[in-house]
């Protein structure tokens, strides 16, 4: 017989002291998806993001894409402001305009002044590791964290021989949730709710047959496509979620990255970038079929997401058991971020 998981107690979902732990303990130390190498063909060119409260560039330098924290060393103005775009030969600040290299280092602090003291070299930018999987960009702000190879290993391992290649970037989509990211991780996690919140979905996939397993830093999810579904189906029956906030959706005809992004305590945005086959992502009626799946799925467990946190806040709920047949996802999880803070 399974041993009973209790969940954590409620005050990890409203707790200010736990969130900021997390943001320091789970997200400064963890690989974050931020893009696409092909937004960073030419030399200048540059991505932002911001997780967690920790804003992100990337830039594509003479000598390879390098990654900071989008912080001026002077007065921490930003360097870039929007998603994407080109900032020439210098990142310069938009608040005092101290302009840095593409490697990083302070080539001029402009009007600045003779200060006894003051050297450049003590004032480049904030650096973060970089590394991409099968073109897709990962940053990590830990310096000394394991290589993405050995943190993606068991996806690329169960990807196999699947061509990610040709695929195009065919929207970036975004949603806002009232509720804390752990418990819409949490939901992302576990197929027990299926049946109850997504009739859609469910009428795609046979959920009774639901699997979830756990491999390094990777839960999968599984569900064999119901028969009648299987020729018009967007999904194709697997999920995988990469520690600590990141979905992969496999689509029939590519796959969606979920970002899900902590903006506050109880607050969480939705980053969902579509990978799409050419033929698919330059079709419209095909695009929107996959966008109209995917919204509906998205607005289900919004409502159900916000529900939970609405009944954690009030403070009657202290804390649950997860059943052993269908969230050991949920578990695993829960076990991955008390591992972290501790």
């Amino acid at each position: 017989m399974t041993k009973l998981h209790l969940t954590p107690p409620a005050e990890v979902y409203r707790d200010p002291e736990t969130y900021e732990d997390e943001r320091k303990l789970v997200f400064g130390r963890s690989w974050q998806f931020i893009g696409h190498s092909s937004e960073l063909a030419q030399a200048g060119d540059i991505i932002a993001a911001t997780f967690a409260g920790f804003p992100v560039i990337a830039v594509r330098s003479s000598d390879g894409i390098k990654a900071f924290h989008n912080v001026c060393r002077h007065r921490a103005g930003p360097l870039f402001d929007g998603e994407r775009g080109n900032c020439g030969a210098m990142l310069t600040c938009k608040y005092h305009g101290w302009s840095y290299a593409l490697d990083g280092r302070l080539r001029s602090a402009r009007d600045f002044g003779a200060a006894d003291g003051f050297d450049p070299r003590n004032f480049s930018l904030f650096t973060a590791q970089v590394e991409s999987w099968r073109d897709f960009l990962f940053v990590n702000l830990n310096e000394a964290a394991p290589p993405l190879s050995e943190w993606i290993q068991p996806l690329e391992a169960r990807m196999g021989g699947r061509d990610v290649s040709t695929l195009v970037h065919a929207a970036r989509k975004t949603h806002d949730i009232g509720c804390n990211w752990k418990i819409y991780a949490e939901n992302y996690l576990e197929g027990y709710h299926i049946p109850v919140v997504h009739r859609g979905l469910d009428a795609e996939i046979d959920s009774a047959k639901y699997e979830v397993s756990v491999s390094g830093h990777v839960c999968f999810h599984s569900a064999p496509l119901r028969n009648a579904a299987t020729d018009d189906a967007v999904y194709d029956g697997l999920w995988a979620f990469l520690w600590p906030n990141l979905g992969i959706n496999v689509y029939g005809h590519g796959f969606m990255l979920e970002r899900m992004i902590p903006t506050g305590i109880g607050a969480t945005r939705l980053i969902y970038d579509y990978y799409l086959a050419p033929e698919v992502a330059t079709s419209e009626p095909e695009k929107e079929r996959i966008f109209a799946m995917s919204r509906e799925v998205t607005a289900e467990d919004k409502w159900i997401c916000e529900r939970v946190q609405t009944n954690i806040s009030a403070g009657i709920y202290e804390q649950g058991a997860l059943s052993p047949r269908h969230e050991a996802g949920v578990a695993w999880f829960q076990g991955a971020v008390g591992q972290a803070l501790r």
